[in-house]
């Protein structure tokens, strides 16, 4: 019986455990290379289609363009206003008394001179009933001391009365005319109170809401019976600024009608046109601002009291001013510029000076000629002098297809034309507001033959 193993079998069987360890490490190893292939192999393949999509390294890149044209570019100014009314009376009674009639209605239109209310007159007409007959009686007694005068007037040419009852007599007849003006002044004081009674509207305009009922006690310049607001001609108050005041001020004294423009809250809509009238005679210091005055006639009643609105006034007018699309204007570190596609398809980075703009049309001062054609459509993925295709034009000799190349427009994963549908198919033509042309490309689904891929 052996009690040891022999030498032989200890010698066999001490590596075997060491290979199996290496032999399990070699294959943790592979597999984690082969891991690692495989997610760097799936980025690739996923990455690839897009950078070939984006770079258009494989073609000229399809943009849209417009040409560049001549175009009337209004200068003008834009500010925050407020319609004010020329004239807003608070109607209040000017005696006491109680109110008998309401003859109004409210929202009603009223003339100058129209009645709103009445107040029980009877006992301002017995004042004036009691004024008059005071100055009836004081005229008679007036008349009596005048015969009087004449009579002694006689009587001392003879010598037959003394000088002193002369005058006494004079001094008479004088008392009494004072006395009579005092009676005329009581009886225009009752006839004014008479008429007080009688409330009428001292503007045209409209009527709000009464603040009284008939019956209530009304007491003078206290008491508020109703508002009247003239609604024509309607004026908005609005500010400029005072770096724009010396445009604004030399036109306005010099006689011209600058036009105002009332817009709503969206400056989409216009409400009504009117011209500028006057301006206040300080700057606002706090604000630097200069309030302004335009008149509208308000003819459909556009405009209401204390609403706001968006004023455009107008300045000036250029004309024959180049003009292009605000979606051409790119903002680089040296300014603005655009790319110009030359005859050759080729995009070409010009400097370009803009000066006004009105809407989405910007005027350029400097740096382009009408009938050129700009980008207006992928200028952000332009670099100078690449291939561009333009839709509707063909591509230059030698240039792949158009479907091999860059599109911009966005294409449903389901279109079966993709990328490479038909350039000429999607272009599309129209006037703007200046007459200037458009072409702007249609999406890639559209009915066209596609590109061979």
């Amino acid at each position: 019986m052996t009690l040891y193993p022999s030498p032989s079998d200890a010698g066999d069987g001490a590596p075997t455990e060491p290979k199996r360890r290496w032999n399990m490490l070699w294959w943790i190893i592979g597999g984690i290379a082969l891991l690692v292939l495989i997610v760097v192999g799936a980025r690739y393949r996923a990455a690839t289609p897009a950078t070939t999509g984006r770079s258009g390294f494989n073609g000229p890149l399809t943009v849209g363009v417009a040409s560049v044209g001549k175009g009337e570019i209004p200068i003008t100014i834009n500010a925050l206003g407020t319609v004010t009314p020329l004239a807003t009376v608070t109607v209040h009674p000017q005696i006491n008394g109680p109110l008998v009639k309401i003859a109004f209605t409210e929202g009603q239109m009223v003339k100058a001179g129209d009645l709103l209310v009445l107040i029980d007159p009877r006992p301002y007409q017995a004042a004036v009933d009691q004024a008059d007959g005071q100055l009836k009686r004081d005229q008679a007694a007036l008349a009596n001391a005048k015969v009087d005068l004449e009579r002694y007037k006689t009587l001392l040419a003879q010598n037959s009365v003394s000088d002193q009852t002369y005058a006494t007599q004079v001094a008479t007849v004088a008392q009494d005319e004072a006395t009579v003006a005092t009676d005329r002044a009581a009886l225009e004081v009752a006839q004014l109170n008479l008429n007080y009674c009688r409330i009428t509207s001292p503007v045209a305009g409209l009527v709000g809401l009464r603040q009284v009922d008939i019956g209530n006690l009304m007491q003078a310049n206290s008491s508020t019976i109703v508002v009247v607001t003239q609604m024509q001609p309607m004026s908005v108050l609005f500010t400029v600024p005072e770096d724009s005041l010396s445009d604004v001020l030399q036109r306005l004294r010099s006689g011209q009608k600058l036009a105002v423009d009332a817009f709503d809250r969206s400056l989409t809509n216009k409400i009504a046109s009117g011209t500028l009238s006057n301006s206040d005679n300080e700057i606002d210091t706090t604000t630097g601002t200069l309030k302004l005055r335009a008149l509208f006639d308000n003819s459909k009643f556009e405009l209401f009291p204390s609403q706001f609105v968006n004023v455009r006034l107008l300045l000036d007018t250029l004309h024959d001013a180049i003009v292009v699309p605000g979606a051409a204007m790119q903002q680089g570190a040296s300014g603005s510029y655009v790319y110009v596609v030359k005859t050759d398809s080729t995009a070409s980075m010009r400097a370009v000076t803009p000066g006004p703009t009105s809407g989405d049309m910007v005027s350029i001062t400097k740096g382009l000629a009408a009938g050129e054609r700009v980008v207006v459509d992928g200028a952000d993925q332009l670099r100078d002098g690449a291939k561009v295709v333009v839709p509707g034009n063909a591509p230059p000799a030698g240039a792949p297809a158009p479907g091999s190349g860059q599109h911009l427009h966005h294409h449903d994963a389901g279109s079966s034309s993709g990328a490479g549908g038909s350039a000429s198919s999607g272009a599309s033509s129209g006037a703007s507001s200046g007459g200037h042309h458009w072409q702007h490309q249609q999406d890639g689904g559209s009915s066209g033959g596609a590109a061979p891929r």
